[in-house]
Protein backbone atom coordinates (compact mmCIF):
# COMPACT_ATOMS: atom_id res chain seq x y z
CA UNK A 1 0.00 0.00 0.00
CA UNK A 2 1.25 3.48 -0.88
CA UNK A 3 2.20 5.86 1.91
CA UNK A 4 -0.19 8.57 3.09
CA UNK A 5 2.07 11.24 1.61
CA UNK A 6 1.93 9.65 -1.84
CA UNK A 7 -1.85 9.25 -1.57
CA UNK A 8 -2.30 12.90 -0.58
CA UNK A 9 -0.18 13.92 -3.56
CA UNK A 10 -2.24 11.76 -5.94
CA UNK A 11 -5.52 13.11 -4.55
CA UNK A 12 -4.30 16.66 -5.06
CA UNK A 13 -3.23 15.89 -8.64
CA UNK A 14 -6.56 14.29 -9.51
CA UNK A 15 -8.43 17.25 -7.97
CA UNK A 16 -6.44 19.65 -10.15
CA UNK A 17 -7.23 17.57 -13.25
CA UNK A 18 -10.92 17.45 -12.35
CA UNK A 19 -10.99 21.24 -12.10
CA UNK A 20 -9.47 21.51 -15.59
CA UNK A 21 -11.88 18.99 -17.12
CA UNK A 22 -14.86 20.68 -15.45
CA UNK A 23 -13.79 24.04 -16.86
CA UNK A 24 -13.34 22.51 -20.33
CA UNK A 25 -16.78 20.90 -20.02
CA UNK A 26 -18.41 24.25 -19.27
CA UNK A 27 -16.60 25.96 -22.16
CA UNK A 28 -17.56 23.14 -24.56
CA UNK A 29 -21.19 23.29 -23.38
CA UNK A 30 -21.32 27.01 -24.13
CA UNK A 31 -19.81 26.53 -27.59
CA UNK A 32 -22.06 23.53 -28.23
CA UNK A 33 -25.23 25.55 -27.64
CA UNK A 34 -24.15 28.19 -30.15
CA UNK A 35 -23.10 25.53 -32.67
CA UNK A 36 -26.42 23.71 -32.30
CA UNK A 37 -28.31 26.93 -32.91
CA UNK A 38 -26.30 27.53 -36.08
CA UNK A 39 -26.92 23.99 -37.34
CA UNK A 40 -30.65 24.09 -36.70
CA UNK A 41 -30.93 27.56 -38.24
CA UNK A 42 -29.25 26.55 -41.52
CA UNK A 43 -30.69 23.06 -42.03
CA UNK A 44 -34.05 24.31 -43.32
CA UNK A 45 -32.34 26.73 -45.70
CA UNK A 46 -30.04 24.00 -47.00
CA UNK A 47 -32.95 21.62 -47.62
CA UNK A 48 -34.96 24.34 -49.35
CA UNK A 49 -32.01 25.23 -51.58
CA UNK A 50 -31.73 21.58 -52.62
CA UNK A 51 -35.41 21.44 -53.54
CA UNK A 52 -35.20 24.62 -55.59
CA UNK A 53 -32.09 23.32 -57.36
CA UNK A 54 -33.93 20.10 -58.15
CA UNK A 55 -36.82 22.04 -59.65
CA UNK A 56 -34.49 24.24 -61.70
CA UNK A 57 -32.64 21.23 -63.11
CA UNK A 58 -35.94 19.62 -64.09
CA UNK A 59 -36.71 22.59 -66.38
CA UNK A 60 -33.95 21.60 -68.82
CA UNK A 61 -35.08 20.81 -72.33
CA UNK A 62 -34.27 17.37 -73.75
CA UNK A 63 -31.84 18.80 -76.27
CA UNK A 64 -30.16 21.13 -73.77
CA UNK A 65 -26.75 20.13 -72.43
CA UNK A 66 -26.41 19.36 -68.74
CA UNK A 67 -24.65 21.77 -66.43
CA UNK A 68 -20.98 20.76 -65.94
CA UNK A 69 -21.53 20.18 -62.21
CA UNK A 70 -24.51 17.92 -62.92
CA UNK A 71 -22.81 15.82 -65.59
CA UNK A 72 -21.49 12.40 -64.60
CA UNK A 73 -18.05 11.36 -65.90
CA UNK A 74 -17.76 8.39 -68.21
CA UNK A 75 -15.17 6.66 -66.00
CA UNK A 76 -14.03 6.97 -62.42
CA UNK A 77 -10.27 7.39 -62.11
CA UNK A 78 -9.60 10.10 -59.55
CA UNK A 79 -11.58 11.02 -56.44
CA UNK A 80 -11.20 14.05 -54.18
CA UNK A 81 -12.26 13.75 -50.56
CA UNK A 82 -12.93 16.76 -48.35
CA UNK A 83 -12.24 15.48 -44.82
CA UNK A 84 -13.45 17.57 -41.88
CA UNK A 85 -11.93 16.91 -38.45
CA UNK A 86 -10.89 19.07 -35.51
CA UNK A 87 -7.68 20.96 -34.82
CA UNK A 88 -7.56 19.77 -31.20
CA UNK A 89 -8.10 16.55 -29.32
CA UNK A 90 -9.82 15.74 -26.02
CA UNK A 91 -13.13 15.15 -27.80
CA UNK A 92 -13.65 11.43 -27.27
CA UNK A 93 -14.03 9.32 -30.39
CA UNK A 94 -15.08 12.21 -32.63
CA UNK A 95 -11.92 12.29 -34.75
CA UNK A 96 -11.30 8.54 -34.70
CA UNK A 97 -14.80 7.74 -35.92
CA UNK A 98 -14.72 10.00 -38.97
CA UNK A 99 -11.12 9.04 -39.75
CA UNK A 100 -12.04 5.36 -39.67
CA UNK A 101 -14.89 5.94 -42.12
CA UNK A 102 -12.69 8.02 -44.43
CA UNK A 103 -9.86 5.47 -44.31
CA UNK A 104 -12.26 2.62 -45.10
CA UNK A 105 -13.56 4.55 -48.10
CA UNK A 106 -10.07 5.22 -49.47
CA UNK A 107 -9.07 1.60 -48.88
CA UNK A 108 -12.15 0.40 -50.76
CA UNK A 109 -11.36 2.66 -53.72
CA UNK A 110 -7.77 1.44 -53.90
CA UNK A 111 -8.68 -2.27 -53.71
CA UNK A 112 -11.29 -2.29 -56.46
CA UNK A 113 -10.64 -4.04 -59.77
CA UNK A 114 -9.87 -0.70 -61.36
CA UNK A 115 -7.94 1.14 -58.68
CA UNK A 116 -9.13 4.68 -58.06
CA UNK A 117 -6.72 7.23 -56.64
CA UNK A 118 -8.05 9.35 -53.78
CA UNK A 119 -6.72 12.85 -53.15
CA UNK A 120 -7.45 14.45 -49.79
CA UNK A 121 -8.39 18.01 -48.93
CA UNK A 122 -8.39 18.19 -45.14
CA UNK A 123 -9.99 20.71 -42.80
CA UNK A 124 -8.44 20.25 -39.37
CA UNK A 125 -5.01 19.19 -38.12
CA UNK A 126 -6.07 15.77 -36.82
CA UNK A 127 -7.23 14.55 -40.20
CA UNK A 128 -4.19 15.91 -42.00
CA UNK A 129 -1.68 14.34 -39.60
CA UNK A 130 -3.45 10.96 -39.58
CA UNK A 131 -3.91 10.68 -43.33
CA UNK A 132 -0.36 11.86 -43.97
CA UNK A 133 0.86 8.81 -42.02
CA UNK A 134 -1.66 6.11 -42.92
CA UNK A 135 -3.96 7.30 -45.69
CA UNK A 136 -3.91 8.85 -49.12
CA UNK A 137 -1.77 11.86 -50.04
CA UNK A 138 -2.98 15.22 -48.72
CA UNK A 139 -3.28 17.74 -51.54
CA UNK A 140 -4.39 20.74 -49.43
CA UNK A 141 -4.69 21.39 -45.70
CA UNK A 142 -6.87 24.00 -44.01
CA UNK A 143 -6.48 24.61 -40.26
CA UNK A 144 -7.36 27.13 -37.55
CA UNK A 145 -11.04 27.10 -38.42
CA UNK A 146 -12.95 29.24 -35.87
CA UNK A 147 -15.48 27.80 -33.44
CA UNK A 148 -18.21 29.81 -35.16
CA UNK A 149 -17.35 29.32 -38.84
CA UNK A 150 -18.59 31.69 -41.49
CA UNK A 151 -19.32 31.05 -45.12
CA UNK A 152 -16.06 32.80 -46.04
CA UNK A 153 -14.10 30.10 -44.17
CA UNK A 154 -15.08 27.42 -46.69
CA UNK A 155 -14.77 29.52 -49.85
CA UNK A 156 -11.15 28.42 -50.59
CA UNK A 157 -12.16 24.76 -50.23
CA UNK A 158 -15.23 25.24 -52.44
CA UNK A 159 -13.20 27.00 -55.12
CA UNK A 160 -10.60 24.22 -55.03
CA UNK A 161 -13.10 21.40 -55.58
CA UNK A 162 -15.17 23.34 -58.13
CA UNK A 163 -12.15 24.20 -60.26
CA UNK A 164 -10.78 20.67 -59.96
CA UNK A 165 -14.05 19.06 -61.03
CA UNK A 166 -14.80 21.49 -63.87
CA UNK A 167 -11.27 21.09 -65.26
CA UNK A 168 -11.58 17.31 -65.27
CA UNK A 169 -8.96 16.76 -62.60
CA UNK A 170 -11.49 14.96 -60.39
CA UNK A 171 -14.19 12.57 -61.55
CA UNK A 172 -15.89 12.50 -58.16
CA UNK A 173 -15.79 14.68 -55.05
CA UNK A 174 -16.98 13.24 -51.73
CA UNK A 175 -17.42 14.85 -48.33
CA UNK A 176 -16.38 13.05 -45.11
CA UNK A 177 -17.70 14.70 -41.96
CA UNK A 178 -19.69 14.01 -38.79
CA UNK A 179 -23.44 14.49 -38.96
CA UNK A 180 -24.89 15.98 -35.79
CA UNK A 181 -27.85 13.96 -34.48
CA UNK A 182 -28.05 15.09 -30.87
CA UNK A 183 -25.77 15.79 -27.94
CA UNK A 184 -24.96 12.12 -27.38
CA UNK A 185 -25.10 10.80 -30.96
CA UNK A 186 -22.93 11.95 -33.87
CA UNK A 187 -22.76 9.93 -37.09
CA UNK A 188 -19.66 9.98 -39.34
CA UNK A 189 -20.68 9.86 -43.01
CA UNK A 190 -19.17 10.01 -46.49
CA UNK A 191 -21.49 11.75 -48.97
CA UNK A 192 -21.21 12.65 -52.63
CA UNK A 193 -20.59 16.34 -53.26
CA UNK A 194 -19.92 16.41 -57.00
CA UNK A 195 -21.47 15.71 -59.39
CA UNK A 196 -24.77 16.92 -57.99
CA UNK A 197 -27.31 14.09 -58.22
CA UNK A 198 -30.76 15.32 -59.16
CA UNK A 199 -33.56 13.06 -57.98
CA UNK A 200 -37.14 12.80 -59.09
CA UNK A 201 -38.39 15.45 -56.70
CA UNK A 202 -38.88 18.22 -59.27
CA UNK A 203 -42.64 18.37 -58.94
CA UNK A 204 -42.43 18.39 -55.14
CA UNK A 205 -39.97 21.27 -54.90
CA UNK A 206 -42.58 24.05 -55.08
CA UNK A 207 -45.68 22.11 -54.02
CA UNK A 208 -45.80 23.57 -50.52
CA UNK A 209 -46.19 27.09 -51.92
CA UNK A 210 -49.53 26.20 -53.54
CA UNK A 211 -52.89 26.47 -51.72
CA UNK A 212 -54.23 23.27 -50.23
CA UNK A 213 -57.12 23.08 -52.71
CA UNK A 214 -54.75 23.20 -55.71
CA UNK A 215 -53.89 19.94 -57.49
CA UNK A 216 -50.69 18.19 -56.45
CA UNK A 217 -49.07 18.52 -59.91
CA UNK A 218 -46.83 21.57 -60.15
CA UNK A 219 -46.77 23.39 -63.50
CA UNK A 220 -43.70 24.59 -65.33
CA UNK A 221 -42.43 27.84 -63.89
CA UNK A 222 -41.04 30.68 -65.98
CA UNK A 223 -37.67 31.91 -64.73
CA UNK A 224 -36.13 35.26 -65.55
CA UNK A 225 -33.78 35.58 -67.30
CA UNK A 226 -33.91 31.78 -67.79
CA UNK A 227 -33.45 28.55 -65.84
CA UNK A 228 -30.03 27.85 -67.37
CA UNK A 229 -28.54 31.19 -66.31
CA UNK A 230 -30.00 30.87 -62.84
CA UNK A 231 -28.65 27.33 -62.63
CA UNK A 232 -25.15 28.56 -63.49
CA UNK A 233 -25.31 30.76 -60.41
CA UNK A 234 -27.20 28.45 -58.08
CA UNK A 235 -25.20 25.24 -58.49
CA UNK A 236 -21.82 26.66 -57.31
CA UNK A 237 -23.59 28.43 -54.43
CA UNK A 238 -25.25 25.14 -53.55
CA UNK A 239 -21.87 23.40 -53.37
CA UNK A 240 -20.63 26.13 -51.05
CA UNK A 241 -23.76 25.75 -48.93
CA UNK A 242 -23.27 21.99 -48.68
CA UNK A 243 -19.70 22.49 -47.50
CA UNK A 244 -20.76 25.15 -45.02
CA UNK A 245 -23.55 22.97 -43.65
CA UNK A 246 -21.14 20.02 -43.26
CA UNK A 247 -18.70 22.27 -41.40
CA UNK A 248 -21.46 23.45 -39.05
CA UNK A 249 -22.54 19.84 -38.45
CA UNK A 250 -18.95 18.84 -37.68
CA UNK A 251 -18.43 21.81 -35.35
CA UNK A 252 -21.57 21.00 -33.36
CA UNK A 253 -20.54 17.33 -33.21
CA UNK A 254 -17.04 18.24 -32.03
CA UNK A 255 -18.23 20.47 -29.17
CA UNK A 256 -20.87 17.92 -28.14
CA UNK A 257 -18.30 15.12 -28.11
CA UNK A 258 -15.85 17.27 -26.16
CA UNK A 259 -18.47 18.24 -23.59
CA UNK A 260 -19.51 14.61 -23.06
CA UNK A 261 -15.88 13.48 -22.94
CA UNK A 262 -14.92 16.13 -20.36
CA UNK A 263 -18.01 15.35 -18.30
CA UNK A 264 -17.07 11.66 -18.25
CA UNK A 265 -13.49 12.60 -17.36
CA UNK A 266 -14.74 14.76 -14.48
CA UNK A 267 -17.01 11.98 -13.21
CA UNK A 268 -14.17 9.47 -13.42
CA UNK A 269 -11.88 11.87 -11.56
CA UNK A 270 -14.41 12.28 -8.76
CA UNK A 271 -14.79 8.50 -8.49
CA UNK A 272 -11.01 8.13 -8.40
CA UNK A 273 -10.82 10.80 -5.69
CA UNK A 274 -13.38 8.87 -3.62
CA UNK A 275 -11.41 5.64 -4.04
CA UNK A 276 -8.12 7.33 -3.20
CA UNK A 277 -9.68 9.05 -0.19
CA UNK A 278 -10.94 5.69 1.08
CA UNK A 279 -7.50 4.18 0.55
CA UNK A 280 -5.90 7.19 2.27
CA UNK A 281 -8.21 6.83 5.29
CA UNK A 282 -7.43 3.13 5.50
CA UNK A 283 -3.69 3.81 5.28
CA UNK A 284 -3.95 6.58 7.87
CA UNK A 285 -5.93 4.31 10.18
CA UNK A 286 -3.35 1.62 9.71
CA UNK A 287 -0.57 4.08 10.54
CA UNK A 288 -2.39 5.19 13.70
CA UNK A 289 -2.95 1.56 14.69
CA UNK A 290 0.72 0.78 14.12
CA UNK A 291 1.77 3.79 16.18
CA UNK A 292 -0.57 2.76 19.00
CA UNK A 293 0.81 -0.77 18.85
CA UNK A 294 4.34 0.62 18.95
CA UNK A 295 3.50 2.77 21.98
CA UNK A 296 1.77 -0.13 23.70
CA UNK A 297 4.64 -2.44 22.86
CA UNK A 298 7.18 0.11 24.12
CA UNK A 299 5.23 0.60 27.33
CA UNK A 300 4.96 -3.14 27.86
CA UNK A 301 8.67 -3.58 27.18
CA UNK A 302 9.48 -0.81 29.68
CA UNK A 303 7.19 -2.39 32.29
CA UNK A 304 8.82 -5.77 31.78
CA UNK A 305 12.28 -4.20 32.01
CA UNK A 306 11.40 -2.47 35.27
CA UNK A 307 9.90 -5.67 36.67
CA UNK A 308 13.01 -7.62 35.76
CA UNK A 309 15.21 -4.92 37.27
CA UNK A 310 13.30 -5.14 40.56
CA UNK A 311 13.61 -8.93 40.62
CA UNK A 312 17.33 -8.86 39.98
CA UNK A 313 18.15 -6.04 42.45
CA UNK A 314 19.82 -7.19 45.81
CA UNK A 315 17.66 -7.16 48.91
Amino acid sequence: MASTRELRRRIGSVKNISQVTRAMQMVAASKMRRAQENVLATRAYSERAWRILTHLASQRAETEELHPLLRHPESLRRVAMVLITSDRGLCGGYNNNVLRVAYDYTATCQHEEQAVSVELITMGRRGASYMARYGSPVFAEFTNIPDQPRLADIMPVARLVLDGYCSGKYDLVVLAYTDFINTLVQKPVVKRLLPVVIGEAGEEAMAEYLPEDEPAAVPKYIYEPDARMILDTVVPRFIELRLYQALLESTASEHSARMVSMRNATDNAMELIDDLTLTYNQARQQDITNEMLDIAGGAEALRQARKQAVVQSPV
